[in-house]
Formats: structure tokens, sequence, C-alpha cells
């Protein structure tokens, strides 16, 4: 009988992706695994997840507050609500296994598989975690991470589940073509400059300010702003031939394809596709929320393979004297991919699915 697993989690690409990676691993292990995907109607993957074929049941948002007000109050109802919405789904899906990865969708989850007596697999993609998953770890023996050290009992760091067009790129082969496609000089030293699909202002300003540093010094940019953010600086820097600006890439890959550095955020997806695919970076951590992309990057920055910036620091001046000179070091940058590659993790997927199949087969002894 096929094995019927629900994947719990959503709002960010953070969530979404790595639940899509797991969920492709386990229908190409046997394609008749069934998979239910359980979010919100407001989240990214009320649009990911049918775009990627996957079936969606959602159920209502609970947020967490952290300090006394009106959701406080109301958060017992509405917990219940969508822990009863969850336990329905689990139902209608016969799910044999729960799978969360954190946020909103994934305590009523957690809860209700518990309830049903249905086993649970968490995974933690910071190296803080989030509430959702403190209390998921405290009902299962079934607990992954994607960093080393994640506070988390029994955490066994697997990594972050990521697609195969990343987990399997070779640079160096993919590299002309990469830069082929996105109308780059095949030689230049090339830096990619991404604050995420919001893109970063500090960073867009940084770059902006520096650009005739760059085209002096014989540097390529592929500055990747972020939405609606792209004509302003594409306008600021339209007399420099080798200062390329898009507001998005469509496949990260093709971008650490072309890259010998990039300078990013620091959250747990980007930190584990930037090292598995081996590519220097500097990282500029998002200076809101708990400080986890700090975390997030900081054994990187400790072994080698990156540097860091705090985003308030992280200016003109920056570029001039940290990114010039190491986007120019093919010494250095060598070191820095080997250290990177030796700590990325390509294969979380199969690492997540393993627990998957542990978790069921216990359950059926």
């Amino acid at each position: 009988m096929a094995l019927n697993v629900l994947l719990a989690g959503g709002g960010t690409t953070g969530h979404v992706s790595p639940m899509l990676a797991v969920a492709r691993c386990l229908r190409r292990r046997d394609p008749d695994t069934g998979i239910m995907m359980l979010g919100t109607e407001a989240g990214l993957e009320s649009r990911l997840v049918p775009a990627a074929g996957f079936e969606l049941s959602t159920i209502p948002r609970v947020p967490m507050p952290r300090r006394p007000n009106k959701d406080l109050l109301l958060l017992p109802r509405n917990l219940a609500r969508a822990v009863s919405a969850a336990d329905a789904a689990i139902r209608a899906h016969q799910a044999d296994v729960v799978v969360g990865v954190g946020g909103y969708v994934s305590t009523p989850a957690y809860l209700a598989a518990r309830r049903r007596g249905v086993p649970i697999v968490v995974h933690e993609a910071n190296s803080r975690p989030g509430l959702a998953n403190k209390v998921g770890a405290k009902l299962t023996d079934y607990v992954a991470c994607a960093f080393p050290g994640t506070p988390l009992a029994k955490a066994l760091p697997i990594g972050m589940p990521m697609r195969p067009e990343i987990s399997q790129l070779d640079r160096e082969v993919s590299r002309g073509g990469a830069r082929a496609a996105l109308g780059l000089d095949p030689e230049l030293p090339t830096v990619v400059v991404t604050g995420g699909s919001l893109g970063a202002a500090s960073l867009n300003a940084a770059f902006s300010a520096a650009a005739p540093e760059l085209e002096s010094a014989g540097v390529q940019v592929l500055h990747i702003a972020g939405g609606g953010k792209a004509a302003e600086l594409a306008a600021s820097v339209a007399d420099l031939p080798h200062y390329h600006v898009t507001d998005y890439v469509d496949g990260m890959e093709i971008a650490y394809a072309a890259a010998d550095l990039i300078v990013c955020r620091a959250g747990a997806g980007t930190v584990s596709e930037v090292s598995a695919v081996g590519l220097p970076a500097v990282y500029v951590p998002l200076p809101i929320g708990n400080g986890e992309q700090r975390l997030n990057a900081q054994p990187f920055v400790d072994a080698g393979a990156a540097d860091l910036v705090e985003s308030g620091k992280f200016d003109a001046g920056t570029v001039r004297s940290l990114v010039i000179p190491l986007v120019r070091d093919s010494v250095k940058l060598e070191s820095m991919s080997r250290v990177a590659a030796a700590r990325g993790v390509r294969d979380a997927d199969e690492r997540l699915a393993d627990l998957v199949m542990s978790a069921h087969l216990r359950k059926q002894n």
C-alpha cells in the first residue's frame, strides 16, 4: 500500500522550497506516494504548490503573538479551529506521516497528528528555531535541522532540501552557458548581488554608488535588484557596460553558475544553496528578526568559506575595500569555494525522506 505524506508549512519561500524538494524526492522513490501540502490561502504556497503539481489543503492562519494583545486573547479559539482543520486534512488524506517545516501551519498540524497518533517529522531550517518547531520537537523523536548546533532536542543536522537543479549544479561546467544566457562577458570576474525577492535597499545603494569603481577594476556585476527596484538602479548605471541589472532571475542556479562571488542576505535557504554549490559569499544578514541570519552564516564565515558584514555597515566603501579585491583574487576564491563545498550538503532531500520512511516503519512495527 502506498505511503501517504502530509507536509505542513508555508508563508515564505524558505518554507515552501524544502517541502517541495522532499515531496519530489519521495515521488522519485515511489511514484505512487500520496502527497498533500498543508498551508494557508494567503501564503506563497497557494501559488507555488499547485504550480509544482501538488495538491494543497488550507487551514486558517494562526498568528502567535509575542506580547499581550487581541490576538493573544483569541489564540485558544483560533488555534482550536486550525487544529480541527488540520485534523480534517490528515483524515481526508489518510496521512501515514506528517512532516512540518515550521511556520504558522505547522503547530496545528503537529497537534492534530499527535492527537491521531500519526508519526511526526520536524525539519528546522534556521540555526535559531521558531516556536512551531520547538513545539513539534517535543512531540517526536524524528527531528532534523539544516545547520549543526541548532538548539532543538534530538535534532539531526541533515542540511536543507533543495531543487536538483541547484543540488546537482556543477558551476565550472555550467559557467560559460550561464554567462551567455544572462548576457554577461565570459571572462570578467563576476559578482552577483541579490537581496532576495524584495531586494535590499542597503545593497542596492552601496553597489550603485561604487559602480564606477567596479567598472574601472574590470569587475562585472549581475545585480538582482528585487521586485520593482530594477528601473531606478539600471538608470543610475546605464553608462556602465558591465553592470547588469534585473528584477529577478528565473532559477537562481543560473546566477550561481555565472558568479565568482555572491553578495547576499543569509536566509537559511540562501546559505544552504550557496554553500552546496561551492560559491564564495559575502553575507549581509537581514537586520530584523531574531538574529537567525547571522547565526546561519557564521559557521561558514568561521570556516573561511565566506565573509560577513552587518547590514548597517555595508556601504560603497565596503564594495571598494572588500568586494572588489576579493572577486579579483582567484586564489582566495578557489580556497573559499573548496571550503564551502566541503561544508555544504547536497542530498538533504534524501536524508529527510529517509527520516520519513523511518518514522513510518516504526509506526508499522
